[in-house]
């Protein structure tokens, strides 16, 4: 059912295409946010037609570069409520000792670099409106790494941990700031329903893995994030909430 707390307000969801974009964007629609989104195939015209063809009072941006998207998006909707930072970057594993540092540099470009400068392009228009929410949609990952996982537990930490900086930090001018940490999330970017659904054997290893014994759903974390987002979480900054079906 559509809130009357979102009506009116402008939100952004970047990487629309990937990983949590798709059920958040969606998520705030029905709760009445005009939804702007930005997705690296945005370059091209006929992806941004195409998208939102498939999502009717939805806007593609263009833009790319954190403060053009955010310009961008304030000429689109005329100001800036609320941030879903959905940052994908392929968890590539690997042996630490195999590893370029240039590939570690990129993998911080996608998942804490971008962010942090979103972030600060986004701070700069709320803070004169003296409102405005954030969520980093970041990994659990971190909590028990993985051997070989080194590059990207780090790299999620490091969003994780801006997360709460920012917390405190735009907490005193009413910009909330908060984190949702996903594994075991159903989406094509790291959980594609080809091995983790239809294949037995995958099916099988995530009833073992995960104790509620499946993926998470999209539409799960799309309420989620929508909700962190909304007025309704007005007392909750600077939390990092899991969404692992109870994975330790």
């Amino acid at each position: 059912m559509t809130t009357t707390s979102a009506a009116g307000k402008v939100a952004l969801v970047t990487n629309v295409t990937k990983y949590a974009g798709s059920p958040a964007a969606a998520a705030l629609a029905a709760d009445g946010w005009q939804v702007l989104a930005h997705d690296a195939s945005f370059t091209d015209k006929a992806a941004r037609d195409g998208w939102m063809a498939d999502n009717a009072g939805m806007t593609a941006l263009e833009a790319q570069a954190p403060d053009a998207v955010i310009a961008e998006a304030v000429e689109r909707g005329g100001r800036i409520d609320g941030i879903v930072s959905n940052d994908a970057y392929p968890a590539v594993r690997r042996r630490i000792e195999e590893t370029e540092t240039d590939a570690f540099r990129e993998m911080m470009e996608a998942l804490a670099i971008y962010p942090f400068a979103l972030a600060s392009a986004a701070a700069a228009r709320m803070k004169p409106q003296g409102s405005g929410s954030m969520v980093f949609v970041t990994s659990a990952s971190p909590r028990r790494p993985y051997p070989g996982f080194a590059m990207y537990a780090t790299a999620r930490s490091a969003s994780t941990g801006l997360a709460k900086a920012l917390a405190n930090e735009l907490a005193p001018h009413g910009i909330r700031v908060n984190a949702v940490a996903p594994n075991f999330l159903y989406s094509e970017t790291y959980y594609p329903r080809a091995k983790w659904i239809d294949d037995p054997a995958g099916a099988a290893k995530v009833r073992e893995m995960v104790p509620i014994g499946r993926l998470g759903q999209p539409e799960e974390i799309g309420a989620l994030i929508a909700f962190l987002l909304s007025d309704k979480a007005g007392f909750v900054v600077g939390e990092t909430v899991g969404f692992t079906g109870g994975w330790p």
